[in-house]
């Protein structure tokens, strides 16, 4: 008897924590689907365009501070119903990162912490009636707006780089060029005779994070996941070029952070190229200044960033080169109720010496969503003298090179190898916001030990036609 009853205690203790982790992982909307007031029943509106790093963050952090308060109801509009975890987009090139884990839910996160979602596209403001016009000619009222709207490749001109390079701006990039690189293998390996040398060379233009973690990933995807997968075509005849404009590559770290990239690079037979500017783009060729010719078919694009085309609709002051301008407190000027954070903002960065803006980073536009958020409730309750004045602080860089390779800085702690490929994996699997997510990726990482990640490449059948 005493066997079975501590017998039924330990299974009941297992289910009761079993439940509550249940519970933990699956938290309960704030509101009941009964009981959500309208967004347009709430006293005070705030609407939030844009769904990345900083529109989430600042929608976030308004619920968080108002959740005994019953007069502000918080509206994002984004375009997806997603917000994307950048700093892991590069893993999806080689496998080593599924695109689901990246893709983090909005809609139900947002649910959740009290605000409400809608999936459209910013098409003007209405400033005389503080409304903002989206699809179908529906608009939506507010009290304070948050423009979030991001930010897109910058070509500066150079011919030939929008028709011909792959751009690398977000999930479908990353899945697009994994399947270039399988598109390349796959035609190479119906070739007979002389192998064009262009078909199997890929070019990476820009050697900042980006850059260095796509040319990284290309090797990873071609000699540890395809290679096995093609024995009739000799890995070792792929090249990889990693073009940089500036002196060296990854600018923001530090030179011995800098040398120690560079040697992981040259182990991995990734040829760099830095004082190199690329001139023109055409479908099979790679015009540097200088003369010089890269004979490539594969070039990725990582080198440049400017705000979002779409600002420039929306009658507001906007700094061409930087985005909308917007004062210490991340108003707009001269426009009562309106701020706009993230990459399509012209924010001053104090702490720069050479008078650059903050840069175009998730780290950045989260402490912006911070600060907003702030000062859009102070705002909100006239109390002006409380609004904080945005001061960037960076906390470090994380760049990895490889499933077992990372160079690191985090708060002036600098460190590089397996140990840093490590802490790169823990710090931001911490910061998914998915639980699911958490949980998938983790699980992929350890399997990832043991068995060699499948990579298909899956196009519909209409690009065939």
């Amino acid at each position: 008897m005493g066997r079975l009853l501590k017998g039924g205690l330990a299974a009941g203790g297992a289910v009761l924590a079993l439940g509550a982790l249940r519970r933990a992982l699956n938290p309960s909307p704030r509101y009941a689907a009964w009981e959500k007031p309208g967004y347009e029943k709430f006293e005070k509106k705030v609407l939030v365009v844009g769904g990345g790093f900083g529109g989430f963050t600042a929608a976030k952090e308004i619920c968080d501070h108002t959740k005994d308060r019953e007069d502000i109801g918080v509206l994002v509009i984004a375009k997806d119903n997603f917000f994307t975890f950048w700093p892991m987009v590069a893993g999806i090139v080689s496998s080593d990162i599924d695109t689901r884990n990246v893709a983090q839910p909005l809609r139900r996160a947002l649910i959740t912490a009290g605000a409400s979602f809608r999936r459209a596209k910013l098409n003007g403001i209405d400033h005389e009636n503080k409304k903002i016009k989206v699809d179908d000619g529906l608009e939506f009222p507010y009290d304070h707006l948050i423009i979030s709207l991001g930010g897109q490749p910058n070509f500066f001109g150079i011919p030939g780089v929008e028709e011909h390079a792959l751009h690398m701006r977000g999930i479908e990039d990353a899945e697009r060029i994994r399947n270039r690189v399988i598109e390349r293998f796959e035609e190479v390996s119906l070739m007979r005779g002389d192998i064009p040398e262009s078909k199997l060379t890929f070019v990476v233009i820009g050697g900042g994070p980006t850059g260095v973690e796509v040319a990284s990933e290309l090797h990873t995807l071609v000699h540890e996941a395809l290679a096995p997968d093609y024995p009739n075509i000799d890995s070792h005849r792929v090249r990889i070029f990693l073009i940089e404009g500036s002196d060296d590559i990854l600018q923001e770290l530090d030179p011995v952070l800098r040398r120690a990239a560079r040697t992981r690079l040259a182990n991995q037979h990734i040829e760099v190229k830095t004082g190199t500017l690329a001139e023109e783009v055409t479908a099979n060729c790679v015009r540097l200044k200088g003369g010089e010719e890269i004979a490539a078919e594969n070039v990725i694009w990582t080198a440049g960033n400017r705000p979002n085309v779409a600002i420039n609709d929306l009658d507001l002051p906007v700094d061409e080169r930087n985005g909308i301008k917007v004062d210490s407190y991340l108003q707009v000027a001269d426009y009562p109720g309106i701020w706009a954070i993230g990459d399509c903002a012209a924010i001053h960065n104090v702490n720069d010496e050479n008078g650059r803006g903050v840069p175009p980073t998730a780290q950045a536009a989260s402490q912006e969503g911070k600060a907003v958020a702030k000062n859009v409730l102070a705002a909100i309750d006239g109390r002006e003298e409380d609004l904080e004045e945005f001061e960037y602080k960076p906390m470090g860089q994380l760049v990895e090179l490889g499933s077992d390779f990372a160079v690191n800085e985090v708060m002036g702690i600098r460190f590089s190898g397996r140990l840093a490929a490590i802490f790169w994996r823990l710090a931001y699997l911490a910061r998914l916001s998915s639980p699911q997510s958490k949980a998938q990726q983790a699980a992929d990482w350890i399997l990832g030990l043991f068995i060699r990640p499948a990579v298909t490449q899956v196009h519909s059948r209409k690009s065939e036609e």
